[in-house]
């Protein structure tokens, strides 16, 4: 097996809805970008909150993809 490097980035998703779409739109839309991803993790969860209301809950997910360079 070759030895490979990877580089990970930390995004943060939001969604009207939950948390775990939140998640997937921050590993949605870097997919459109990043080339080869292999593990996204979710580091912290938290919510946006207006007026005593819940706004948008949001997910800083952590993802690795294949470095090239």
């Amino acid at each position: 097996m070759s030895e490979s490097v990877y580089k990970v980035v930390e995004l943060v998703g939001t969604s009207t809805e939950s948390w775990e779409k939140a998640a997937a739109t921050a590993v949605e839309r870097a997919a459109q970008t990043l080339r080869d991803l292999r593990i996204a993790e979710v580091v912290e969860l938290d919510m946006q909150i207006e007026n005593g209301q819940i706004i948008n809950y949001r997910a800083k997910v952590k993802v690795s993809f294949k470095f090239d360079g």
